[in-house]
């Protein structure tokens, strides 16, 4: 119990829950893997390297899909390299697997190795063909050994949880910031719709729509993130200079940039700009690490460089702890807040900018509910709701914690209501559990 309340209290105590989650869906997502793509080609050109003595003549079957032809091309070219002839490369059904091999009998050439994906290595049609012919009795048959492996801890599907909770997680870092000032910021789930539609719009009416440039498109980003700041800073000025509630002042821009976003679009998705407007939210780049995953990295070593190296982190600390102590300290408490409600929503339209990236179009339904799971996010990660603490990669870990979740339940196939339940309970206790630290782990006042 004492381990527990220590992880717990610790300012990353939720990384061991991230890594109990981590665990746990894959033991339960552990099953038979048969390999594809160039992971299949890779383990079954070294599988066909120790089995043959020399090259000789072969065919490669792979299904008429993305990852078939990746298979098929990616072997091809292995064997290649090695010496192999490689007298055709089929890609599609059984059907034309079967023509392929009958027109290499009737034109009497040797076969030596048929090399192809899982399925198609035990089709009646092969068994027949080598029954029925002497030539094609001494053709080996060779497909990607299977293997056991957690569908969890795929590359690809850890690829996947972390490019889907990117917009979220950088829309987070500047919710933590809000958060620690002790105040909230509704605003950010239209905001995401507001940039992406106000982007895609200037790409369509300014910067020559699908014809736009490189810069065009940069422009027309930078434009729709500034908007989105200035937004957030008049937010700002309504809570730092009237006193509104953050909640209130946030709330009431949440509409405002919701009907800016239909106005603008009319209430339809724009869909006219390029299709290498896709880079940053499909792109890969760095050892296959999705663009936008690198960019959150980057934020998030920036934003914590930022609250633990700076005077003004330490300003944002003291502003959410004690605000009046703060002023009497000499803090510009006022433009501390400006700075903090502008960057969240600059962040959110950095997020809205990325989500049209991914989707190749702007539309004003983007960001549905989106300030419900950045807040999930930030409070899971142990940032405090009354403001005064929290730690940037903490937030981090709670986002992650929540796409963790998400897809361990999909992989498992829960129902997505029940996946909501699951997702109010995880926030529920994470708040929970920063009532009773506050208490100094008494479950009463």
């Amino acid at each position: 119990m004492k381990i527990l309340k220590a992880l717990l209290s610790s300012d990353y105590g939720m990384l061991g829950v991230l890594a109990s989650l981590c665990v746990f869906f894959s033991l339960i997502t552990y099953e038979e893997q048969d390999p594809g793509g160039e992971e299949g080609a890779d383990l079954l050109s070294r599988e066909i390297k120790e089995s043959f003595d020399k090259a000789g003549r072969v065919v490669i079957v792979g299904k008429g899909s993305v990852d078939g032809e990746k298979f098929t091309s990616s072997l091809r070219d292995k064997l290649k390299s090695t010496g192999w002839d490689v007298l055709e490369v089929v890609n599609g059904s059984p059907l034309e697997l079967g023509k392929v091999l009958r027109k290499s009998m009737v034109d009497g050439k040797r076969l030596d190795l048929l090399a192809c994906e899982k399925s198609f290595a035990s089709l009646p049609l092969i068994e027949n063909l080598q029954s029925s012919n002497s030539m094609m009795r001494k053709m080996k048959v060779m497909s990607p050994k299977s293997y056991g492996w957690p569908n969890f801890l795929k590359t690809s599907n850890l690829l996947n949880i972390a490019n889907q909770i990117a917009v979220i997680a950088i829309i987070a870092i500047g919710m933590t910031l809000v958060i620690i000032t002790a105040g909230i910021d509704l605003s950010v789930g239209s905001l995401i719709a507001f940039s992406a539609v106000l982007c895609c719009w200037f790409i369509r009416e300014w910067m020559g729509g699908p014809d736009a440039t490189i810069l065009g498109m940069a422009a027309a980003s930078i434009l729709a993130i500034a908007a989105c700041g200035i937004l957030g800073l008049f937010s700002g000025s309504m809570v730092a200079y009237f006193g509104v509630p953050s909640f209130v002042a946030s709330l009431g821009m949440m509409m405002v940039a919701s009907g800016l976003a239909y106005m603008i679009s009319g209430g339809l998705s724009i869909y006219q700009i390029p299709a290498s407007f896709d880079w940053l939210g499909r792109g890969d780049g760095l050892f296959g690490i999705p663009n936008a995953v690198v960019l959150m990295a980057v934020l998030y070593t920036l934003a914590h460089f930022l609250m633990s190296r700076t005077t003004v982190g330490r300003y944002i600390y003291a502003v959410g702890g004690n605000p009046e102590a703060a002023r009497l300290s000499g803090v510009p408490l006022k433009k501390i807040l400006l700075w903090v409600y502008a960057g969240s929503g600059a962040l959110a339209g950095l997020g809205g900018m990325v989500m049209a990236s991914q989707f190749r179009s702007g539309d004003p339904k983007y960001g549905l509910m989106y300030e419900l799971y950045v807040i999930a996010a930030v409070v899971v990660g142990g940032t405090s709701l009354s403001g005064g603490r929290g730690k940037v990669f903490g937030t981090l870990i709670g986002a992650f914690i929540i796409a963790v979740i998400q897809n361990g339940m999909n992989l498992t196939g829960v129902q997505s209501y029940t996946q909501k339940v699951v997702l109010g309970m995880v926030l529920l206790a994470a708040v929970l559990l920063d009532m009773i630290k506050k208490r100094g782990w008494r479950l009463s006042a």
